[in-house]
Order: C-alpha cells, then sequence, then structure tokens
C-alpha cells in the first residue's frame, strides 16, 4: 500500500468519523460525493459501526 493509498484511506477514516458525529464540513462533504466510488465509505461506515456497537455491549456489560 502506497503513501497516496494510505493518505486516501485516512481521509475516508477522518470523512466518516466527522460525519458520525455531525461536525462534517459543507466543503468535506462535497468532495467525498465527487469521489469515483463509495465503496471505500461503506466499509469504513461498517467497520465504524461494528465497533461503535461492540464498544457499547462492552460498556454495558461492565457497568451491571
Amino acid at each position: 500500500m502506497g503513501a497516496a493509498e494510505v493518505g486516501h484511506w485516512w481521509r475516508v477514516v477522518k470523512s466518516v468519523l466527522a460525519s458520525a458525529f455531525g461536525v462534517q464540513s459543507q466543503q468535506n462533504y462535497s468532495h467525498d460525493f465527487q469521489q469515483s466510488s463509495f465503496l471505500p465509505f461503506l466499509i469504513v461506515g461498517v467497520i465504524f459501526v461494528a465497533v461503535f456497537v461492540l464498544t457499547l455491549v462492552l460498556i454495558v456489560r461492565s457497568v451491571t
């Protein structure tokens, strides 16, 4: 994986996290929709949701 690919994935991760917390800027939002494929956003989004849900489950289990 080259430096450009790592940079692309890092941008996708930051974009997904910003969108999840509702702090995505309009400029970044527009840039995301100009990308040729939504697949990287889908992959990172699914991973984020899975980690988020697992974290909540672990917190609830540790408290109860």
